[in-house]
């Protein structure tokens, strides 16, 4: 048990102000594992962020000093490393996965611990196998894979998505939603089924998660969002790739 524990270990920046959270989280992070990073503040949180580079960052939205949703930005600016925010029942869920902030997943307060521990080890799960981490480039495969509809091509050893050859700027998880999508088009997929392949959940968590992510990549990729040419819903099912 002790050798799997330090084989590979990772490190968790939990940022928070309230110091009984703190502990909680440190002490089952630990017990499970983990190496911990802590920050009280917003700002000691983005310096503790880009210094230590930490492989996960559990963020509380309100924090004194910078909100967690300016600590989210300005850390996605830099780093691409999953952020769970950690939310009042109040909080809308169109911020905590805002457009620019990119936040990877969410918890609501109170939190179950054995539910968070689930969160962290699915988005630590999904970044090792999307392999992205501080890999050179010229270290990657030289053959390039990509798929093409219509207009937009994704790229998925650059994990870049063009359209009409201009770079659309996705967020790691947003990208990973069409990229499934994409490989099957034409398929619809529930809600449920991305929420398992997209996020790893081996249980059904929120599905409007789902929703919001999939509002958020058609900002970006549609021109008209109300007639959507890409990325398409079957009502009361689910969601598809137009066969373009």
């Amino acid at each position: 048990m002790e050798n799997q524990e330090f084989k590979n270990k990772k490190t968790i920046l939990i940022v928070d102000d309230e110091k009984p959270i703190v502990d909680i989280l440190v002490y089952n992070l630990q017990k499970e594992g983990y190496d911990t990073l802590e920050a009280n503040d917003g700002i000691t949180a983005v310096d503790i962020a880009l210094d230590k580079k930490p492989d996960l960052i559990l963020l509380d939205i309100m924090l004194p000093g910078m909100d967690g949703l300016s600590v989210c930005k300005k850390i996605r600016n830099t780093l691409n490393v999953p952020i769970l925010m950690l939310t009042a029942k109040d909080e809308e869920i169109d911020k905590i996965l805002g457009l620019e902030l990119g936040a990877d997943d969410y918890v609501t307060k109170p939190f179950s611990v054995r539910e968070l521990m689930a969160r962290i080890k699915a988005n630590l799960r999904k970044q090792e196998m999307s392999g992205i981490n501080n890999v050179p480039q010229e270290e990657k495969e030289q053959e390039v894979h990509k798929i093409v509809i219509g207009e937009m091509t994704i790229d998925l050893d650059r994990f870049e998505v063009k359209l009409r050859d201009k770079v659309v700027d996705l967020t790691l998880r947003e990208f990973e939603v069409l990229k499934y999508l994409a490989s099957q088009p034409g398929q619809v997929v529930t809600r449920e089924v991305l929420l398992e392949k997209v996020w790893g959940y081996e249980y059904y968590g929120d599905i409007r998660t789902v929703d919001v992510t999939v509002r958020r990549i058609r900002e970006k990729i549609e021109k008209d969002t109300s007639i959507p040419k890409f990325l398409m819903t079957k009502r009361g099912v689910g969601y598809y790739i137009a066969n373009n």
